[in-house]
């Protein structure tokens, strides 16, 4: 009995839920040979324990079937996930945790965030889904392979689509290709606010919200439809896009949202042939943007060729290439998230109450005469009750 052979055993244990083996997501380690008795580690992100015991059981199978005598697998896992201790307006209940991912501006590579984050989080061991609730461009189908298939329906619910051991629904999903939505804001709104309610979402630990680039209906919506718990920005170095960022992270605060961090895409270039990381379009620039807004930059994802085609073609790079580079920053980043949202239970959760629209229904807040002069300070309510304060 060699490493080698118990390495090539292991590597036909499939980590429940993924296509990948548990030698391939490295979390076999310590192995101890003697004679035919062999016993290793086994550090997974999954708190679940039915995951923990399906490893053992694969594992004492595939050694035993190479001559192992005696199989002692040592499985290391985390807490189970704390319960959301938020309050306010839920009208999806069944999810513990939101995460709102936003931008000031497009392309600066939101919804490539928003994909990655989700399945690191699901690697980690969470029950995680995506809602791409951008609406004018959907793009996350394409992204997470599944741009051809159509969601289910049951009764007068939609089922979510599930590809790499997550749940997603997305309005590039319910439309024809190409097809082009010229909705108004309200159109916005209720997209939003179903996308929410008539989703079959499973029990989620967290939901991961693609939002539209912005701080428009549909985050102001959002936030008042749900607790949301952490906030994420994405930006990229250059100072147009920080000028947009600010205005992004200045929402968060308005609506009450806790700040989980802010993510700098095109952060650097790693060359595909030789590996050497080059500054290009600046990094770290960020850095006073997030004193500012007293948050941290979670990650710096450089220009990474795969990770333009794996979005192209279906394949994010967190779970086909999990050694790369940008997968271990992608990783690292959402255990800084999955952090921040275990503190803010801690500490009593978030509560949407404060943003709640207080016009009666059927009548716009914004075209509501106003009855005393508008507020002179920049962090107040702009005197509507449509709760942007």
């Amino acid at each position: 009995m060699t490493e080698e052979i118990v390495k090539s055993a292991l590597s036909k244990v499939l980590y429940p839920g993924f296509t990948k083996d548990i030698v391939t997501f490295g979390f076999v380690n310590s192995i101890v040979i003697d004679n035919n008795d062999v016993s290793f580690n086994v550090e997974i992100t999954s708190s679940a324990p039915e995951v923990a015991q399906q490893i053992k059981d694969d594992a004492a199978a595939e050694l035993r079937a190479v001559g192992a005598a005696n199989v002692t697998c040592n499985v290391k896992s985390p807490q189970m996930p704390r319960e959301s201790s938020s309050r306010g307006k839920n009208i999806a209940p069944q999810v513990k945790n939101f995460l709102m991912v936003s931008s000031g501006k497009g392309g600066v590579g939101k919804s490539t965030t928003s994909v990655n984050i989700a399945i690191a989080l699901a690697a980690q061991g969470k029950k995680v889904g995506l809602l791409d609730a951008d609406i004018y461009g959907p793009n996350i189908p394409r992204m997470m392979g599944v741009a051809d298939i159509k969601p289910e329906v049951n009764g007068n619910k939609v089922l979510p689509i599930k590809a790499y051991g997550i749940e997603m629904m997305s309005m590039g999903s319910l439309m024809e290709d190409g097809q082009s939505l010229i909705w108004r804001g309200a159109m916005i709104m209720k997209a939003i606010e179903q996308f929410l309610r008539d989703i079959l979402w499973s029990e989620l630990d967290v939901l991961v919200i693609d939002m539209p680039p912005g701080t428009g209906d549909a985050q102001l919506t959002l936030a008042q439809s749900v607790p949301v718990t952490v906030g994420l920005t994405v930006t990229t170095p250059q100072g147009v896009s920080l000028d947009d960022s600010r205005r992004s992270l200045d929402m968060f605060r308005k609506l009450h949202i806790p700040i989980a961090g802010i993510v700098e895409n095109m952060s650097g270039f790693i060359a595909p042939d030789t590996g050497v990381e080059y500054d290009i379009f600046g990094k770290g620039t960020s850095q006073p943007m997030a004193d500012e807004f007293d948050t941290k930059i979670i990650a710096e994802i450089p220009i990474e060729p795969s990770i333009r085609t794996g979005g192209d073609e279906g394949k994010p790079i967190t779970f086909v290439n999990p050694s790369s580079e940008s997968a271990k920053r992608y990783m690292a980043a959402a255990e800084s998230i999955w952090a921040s949202i275990e503190d803010i239970n801690a500490k009593g959760g978030v509560d949407n109450q404060a943003v709640q629209p207080t016009t009666p229904p059927g009548v716009s807040a914004c075209s509501t005469p106003k009855q005393q002069p508008a507020p002179q300070k920049s962090d107040e309510s702009c005197g509507t009750g449509c709760g942007c304060h």
